[in-house]
């Protein structure tokens, strides 16, 4: 594609020298006698660069670089003037010129400036491009950057978006991991191609091993049929490996492997299997601690924290608290057929005084039991119950257990309402917890704890 270029100068001789010039080297090049001229000539068109003169009858080189930009902010100008001092090339560069020549103008210089500053055009086009995609995934989910820490993350996935980076992506249960690892997917050139995730927790060694490298019939007992595992599955896209930190050593000394190679084998199979897929992986734990206990690799995790995305818990973000709830109440409004305004004062203090240790998650469950259950057209603090047990919570969903109570229906009563609050995420619930995801399920065995009642 050949750069535009906006000439303007009020000199006819150096104008057609330059603009003669730039069009012989393959630009495509407009002139203009002065800025109002240009600013003429660039109603409905769009110019990368601008080689504008300095001092012109009229309006300056300078005010005609400000009114440029209000239609197109990534123009890039090098001015050009007879009266070459200090004062005005601070001038300039405060404005943001790209650069300043004196004339007369060295043709070969000014080539070698235009080229510098056609590849800046195209940078800030393209992180401008990318930025708009990342804010219009950002209004579409979950993810809410108000706070400054998660204006950090936004930061940071703008940035790494278009690489092919390993990102690792850290933070507590329900903070939006996956989120993030979507947006990544959805920002880069790999968005076109298959977002594939999978929760390494969720799976007993053989059947992940089988889920992620795929196995052929007969590879193990249930396999009737050849697997096509998550690796395939994402071939030319995104791969999130969700838990990470959950994974069996021995899965993991195969997923390095695949990370070195491109490469990897079906469970039970010979055939080799190229795939070129980037990896998202993400965790609520300390990797670092674990390779330690000697429960990860440290070498995977080197391979995995290329780029490293840190999400703070929802307590450590109180600015993003209401507006969550006000994009989640219209996400309700639009699903329900509802016409819910918002929530009272009251309820907004007690909400932003909540930990919130089930994070954004355990925010967006109850602002949507609030939508399902309230009769209102604004929500107040008895539409937010949390679990009994939880002093700190906006209201209680039931009264305190009396003192005659056994110990053990306290504790069951407890992880059901727990559970039920979650949506029996047994991780995420464990999590709050404080125990085990394998405690929390010989627990539910134990008690007789089941979805199904």
């Amino acid at each position: 594609m050949k750069l535009r270029v906006l000439v303007v100068d009020d000199e006819a001789p150096q104008r057609q020298l330059v603009g003669g010039f730039l069009q012989k080297q393959g630009y495509s090049v407009t002139t203009a006698a002065s800025a109002e001229d240009a600013q003429t000539a660039s109603a409905g068109r769009f110019f990368e660069i601008g080689v504008l003169d300095m001092k012109m009858p009229g309006k300056s080189g300078l005010e005609l670089l400000a009114e440029l930009r209000k239609t197109n902010p990534d123009i890039q100008a090098v001015f050009v003037t007879a009266f070459g001092t200090l004062e005005t090339a601070v001038k300039a560069m405060k404005i943001g010129a790209f650069d300043f020549l004196t004339k007369p103008v060295d043709l070969d210089h000014l080539l070698a400036i235009l080229k510098k500053a056609g590849e800046k055009h195209l940078l800030l086009a393209e992180n401008r491009y990318l930025r708009e995609r990342l804010e219009e995934e950002y209004r579409d989910s979950a993810i809410v950057a108000e706070s400054p820490a998660m204006k950090e993350v936004f930061s940071t996935v703008t940035r790494v978006a278009q690489s092919d980076a390993t990102v690792l992506v850290r933070g507590e249960s329900g903070t939006g991991k996956e989120l993030v690892a979507r947006a990544l997917h959805r920002a880069g050139p790999r968005h076109k191609k298959n977002f594939i995730p999978i929760n390494c927790a969720a799976l007993p060694e053989t059947l992940l091993e089988a889920e992620l490298f795929g196995a052929e019939r007969g590879a193990y007992t249930g396999a009737v049929t050849r697997r096509i595992g998550r690796f395939e599955l994402a071939d030319g896209g995104t791969l999130f490996l969700d838990e990470v930190g959950d994974m069996p050593l021995s899965i993991q000394a195969k997923l390095l492997r695949v990370l070195e190679s491109k490469s990897f084998e079906r469970l039970g199979g010979s055939e080799t299997i190229e795939a070129d897929v980037r990896i998202v992986a993400a965790t609520h734990q300390d990797l670092q601690k674990k390779i330690v206990a000697g429960a990860f690799r440290s070498d995977l995790f080197y391979r995995l924290n290329v780029i490293q995305v840190v999400l703070p818990p929802l307590r450590e973000r109180p600015e993003d608290i209401l507006p969550l709830v006000e994009k989640s109440i219209n996400r309700q409004n639009k699903k329900l057929n509802k016409s819910i305004s918002g929530i009272t004062s009251p309820a907004k203090d007690a909400l932003l005084s909540y930990p919130w240790p089930g994070n954004v998650r355990e925010l967006l469950n109850l602002v949507e039991r609030a939508c399902v259950l309230s009769r209102r057209d604004v929500l107040d603090v008895e539409d937010f119950p949390v679990p009994a047990g939880r002093e700190t919570g906006p209201t209680a969903a039931v009264p305190l257990t009396d003192t005659n109570t056994p110990l053990k229906t306290v504790e069951r009563n407890h992880i059901l309402r727990v559970l039920q609050a979650h949506d029996w995420q047994l991780q995420q619930t464990a999590d709050i917890l404080g125990i085990h995801r394998n405690t929390l399920r010989q627990k539910m065995k134990d008690y007789s704890i089941s979805r199904a009642g």
